[in-house]
Order: C-alpha cells, then structure tokens, then sequence
C-alpha cells in the first residue's frame, strides 16, 4: 500500500512537470509573430511553393552536406535542373530558391518544347572552401535515390568536373564531360541562346537586331556572363560589366577590350540594354523605378522579384523585357541533347531558335496588352496543360 502512494506520488510529479512544459511551450508559440508564424511553415505557406510535387532534404554528417533539391512538376518528362552552391543567409533562404528556381526549369523547358520537367537543388555552403569530390559525392547519392526523377546539371558555383564526379554514382546527372560521352560545359549554349533573345529583343525595341554601337551594361561575369561579354564585344557593343569579384572584372576587360562599371548604382545608368547575369531579383522595388534601360534581357533565373507586380511595372514603363525562362534555356537543350543523343548541330539550332519564339512573344504581348512574362507563361503552361489532359 504504502509503496502504491509513493509511485503515485511519483506519477503525479512526472505528470506535473510534464505539463509544465507543455504550458511553457504553449506560452512560447502564443507570442509568435506573424514572420515567425510563416517560417513555420516554410514550404506549403510560402507563395514560391507552388503546388511542388516533392521537395527533398539532404543532410550527411561526415562530408558536411546540406542541400534541398525542389521537384516542381514532371507532367511533361522527369524534373531536369542544375545544383547551386551557394552560402545562404539562412535555411529559408535556401528554401526559397530551391523552389524558386525548379519552378522556372518547368516553364523553361515547356515553352522550348522539350520533354522534361522542372527541378533545381541547392547546395548549402561556399563552393571554394567548402566543396569537397566527397561531399558532391555523397550529393550524387541522394540524387540517385530519388531513381531519375530527377536529374541534375551544372549551376552556379558548380563546374563540368563535379557533374563527372556525380556521375561516378549516379547516371541522373548530364552537363558532364565530353570525353565520358557528355555535352560538356553548357554555359556557352546558355549565353548564345541569351544573345539571340536580346537580339530579338532589341529588333522588337529599336527596329533592328544589330547590336553594334548599343550601350549594354551585364551585371554577373561568371561563365555565362563573361561568354555573353565575348557575343556582344565581337558584334560592336559598347559594353560595362558588373561583378563583385573585381580580378575577373579586370581579366574579363583586358580579354575583351571592354569597360569595368565604376559607379554605385548600376540602375539609374542610362544605356539601351540591361543584361542581368548574377543571382535573380534585381528587378525589384527599389530597383525598378531607377532603371533607364530600355530593353532587360540577361540570363539570370527569376529577374522579376514579383513576377506579376514588376512585369506590370515594366509593362506600364515601356521597358521591353525579355523572359529569363525562354532566352536563358539554351543550357538545358545543350544537357537535353544527353538525354536525347542529338549533336551539336540540333544544340545550335533549337538554341538560335529561341530568337524567333521570343519575337512571337514580344509581339502577342503586345497586341494582348498583357506582359511578356504572362505571353511566356502562358504558352508554357498550356504545353503542360495539353499533356496532363492526355493522361
């Protein structure tokens, strides 16, 4: 008996302090703020995801490895999209543009009529100090895991070896080396295609698609940038580049004999042409009403921090902006070619290509009176649609 009252006694202390911990967690989550609230919910309560079929979280202890790939939509073909590594501000950072980004390779790949879908992953972390082959190993293996649907490429901070080394566990990758059967480095097709649409662009705005003599200022001169500087230096523009690594920016100078941006707002420089080539979003509040561009067209992903607002925005300025999903596709037909054994020859063709389907977009925006991000988008989403009602 009396030892029944002393475990009583006992059960009722673990119940009491169990639920004062319960209390004191109710307190803390009743103070919450609204941000924090909508942190709690970071994939399903945030408005870039949308409607996202899987999202992935990688973590690996002994290589270091944190990354989330973003599976958008695989109506059309498995979720293709490069790996970024990048030193994200915070997780919800990361977050965001993993989804962000697979959102777009699902647009970019229906408008230029390939049969893939979107994905992306992001790689948590600097790639100078803290890639390792086992860490992009290790990544190789969750990729794999997920049995192709999907496949990753080449992105920032990544290059053509690391594909080679995620292709040594995973046959889910493309962008590899030509000399294992790959395509090779797709950044070159990627500024090439960017180099027609702003060709398109520019005919759509100024009457011609010469782009001798224009003032063009790229902001970003990593591989793409410095192979779209190369373009526009060998057709006669008077180019500025932009970077906050100022040794590539003399490099890219003296290569190409062109001009370094030395002043502090990009912006508000009057020019002809504003070819954004670095991380999205520069096209945003702040930005927008400075800009004296008149045509945008670079190869950044998600250039429009608010697609619907600043496309509007854009619109109602009479800016001519070409869709970053349609111009900057031609990496994804160069690793396509992978998939689907096509040469180089069909690369360069489906790539110069995308100077006739932005010239059609630019056009039915216009006589829709809707922006060229919504024409863009529309046409891809009915290529989607199309398909999904087949099944």
């Amino acid at each position: 008996m009396f030892c029944g009252i002393v475990n009583l006694r006992l059960l009722l202390h673990v119940l009491f302090e169990d639920a004062l911990k319960i209390e004191q967690y109710i307190m803390v989550t009743d103070v919450v703020n609204k941000e924090d609230l909508k942190k709690m919910a970071p994939v399903f309560g945030q408005l870039s995801f949308d409607n996202h079929e899987q999202v992935v979280f990688c973590n690996d202890k002994d290589t270091g490895l944190k990354a989330i790939i973003g599976i958008h939509n695989t109506v059309l073909g498995p979720a293709l999209g490069g790996t970024r590594m990048w030193q994200y501000n915070s997780e919800w950072d990361a977050l965001n543009d993993a989804l962000r980004l697979s959102r777009g390779m699902t647009f970019k790949s229906a408008i230029t009529g390939l049969n893939l879908g979107g994905g992306k992953a992001v790689i948590i972390g600097d790639a100078k100090t803290q890639k390792t082959p086992e860490l992009m190993k290790r990544f190789g293996e969750f990729v794999h895991s997920l049995s192709g649907k999907y496949i990753t490429a080449e992105d920032v901070g990544m290059t053509t070896g690391d594909m080679d080394l995620v292709r040594s566990v995973t046959p889910y990758v493309t962008g590899i080396s030509e000399e294992i059967g790959g395509a090779g480095n797709p950044s070159p097709i990627t500024a090439y295609g960017v180099f027609m649409g702003m060709k398109a662009a520019a005919k759509h705005a100024f009457g011609s698609d010469l782009l001798e003599d224009k003032t063009i200022y790229v902001e970003g001169i990593g591989n793409v940038g410095e192979a779209l500087v190369e373009h526009l230096s060998n057709e006669g523009a008077n180019v500025y580049i932009a970077d906050i690594n100022q040794d590539r920016l003399e490099e890219v100078r003296d290569k190409y004999n062109v001009a370094i941006y030395g002043g502090r707002n990009i912006y508000a420089e009057t020019m002809d042409i504003y070819a954004p080539c670095a991380l999205g979003a520069t096209i945003n509040d702040t930005t927008i009403h400075q800009l004296k561009a008149k045509v945008i067209a670079g190869a950044a992903n998600n250039q429009l921090a608010q697609e619907q607002k600043h496309g509007k925005m854009l619109q109602e300025r009479g800016i001519v902006y070409a869709p970053d999903f349609l111009i900057n596709a031609g990496g994804i037909i160069n690793v396509y070619a992978e998939l689907e054994n096509y040469g180089k020859q069909e690369i360069i063709r489906k790539t110069e290509n995308i100077y006739n389907t932005t010239l059609e977009i630019l056009k039915n925006a216009e006589g829709k009176g809707i922006t060229t991000h919504q024409a863009a988008f529309d046409i891809a989403q009915s290529r989607i649609d199309a398909r999904k009602n087949e099944k």
